[in-house]
């Protein structure tokens, strides 16, 4: 079982928050499909998920998405997922 913290944080004010549970191992093959299941749940666009991304999750338990990386215009200043341990 894994959980991730996820905020909007806006001008360092958490705007949405929203805690992605599951009873699955965690597995980093996995970690788009996650972020994107976030995403879904925060009705925000999902960002592009790079090899930097993931090993700053795997190393320090969380990753900053800031609006460099989205595709998409964000009205927020960045996407934080934490790990839950």
């Amino acid at each position: 079982m894994f959980r991730i913290w996820a905020k909007i944080m806006k001008e360092d004010h958490i705007e949405k928050q929203f805690v992605y549970e599951s009873d699955k191992k965690f597995t980093y093959s996995q970690f788009f499909r996650y972020l994107a299941d976030i995403c879904t749940e925060l009705d925000v666009p999902t960002p592009v998920l790079l090899k930097a991304h993931a090993f700053n999750y795997a190393k320090f338990n969380h990753v900053i998405f800031r609006p460099r990386d989205f595709m998409e215009s964000i009205d927020f200043d960045k996407l934080v997922l934490e790990n839950i341990l």
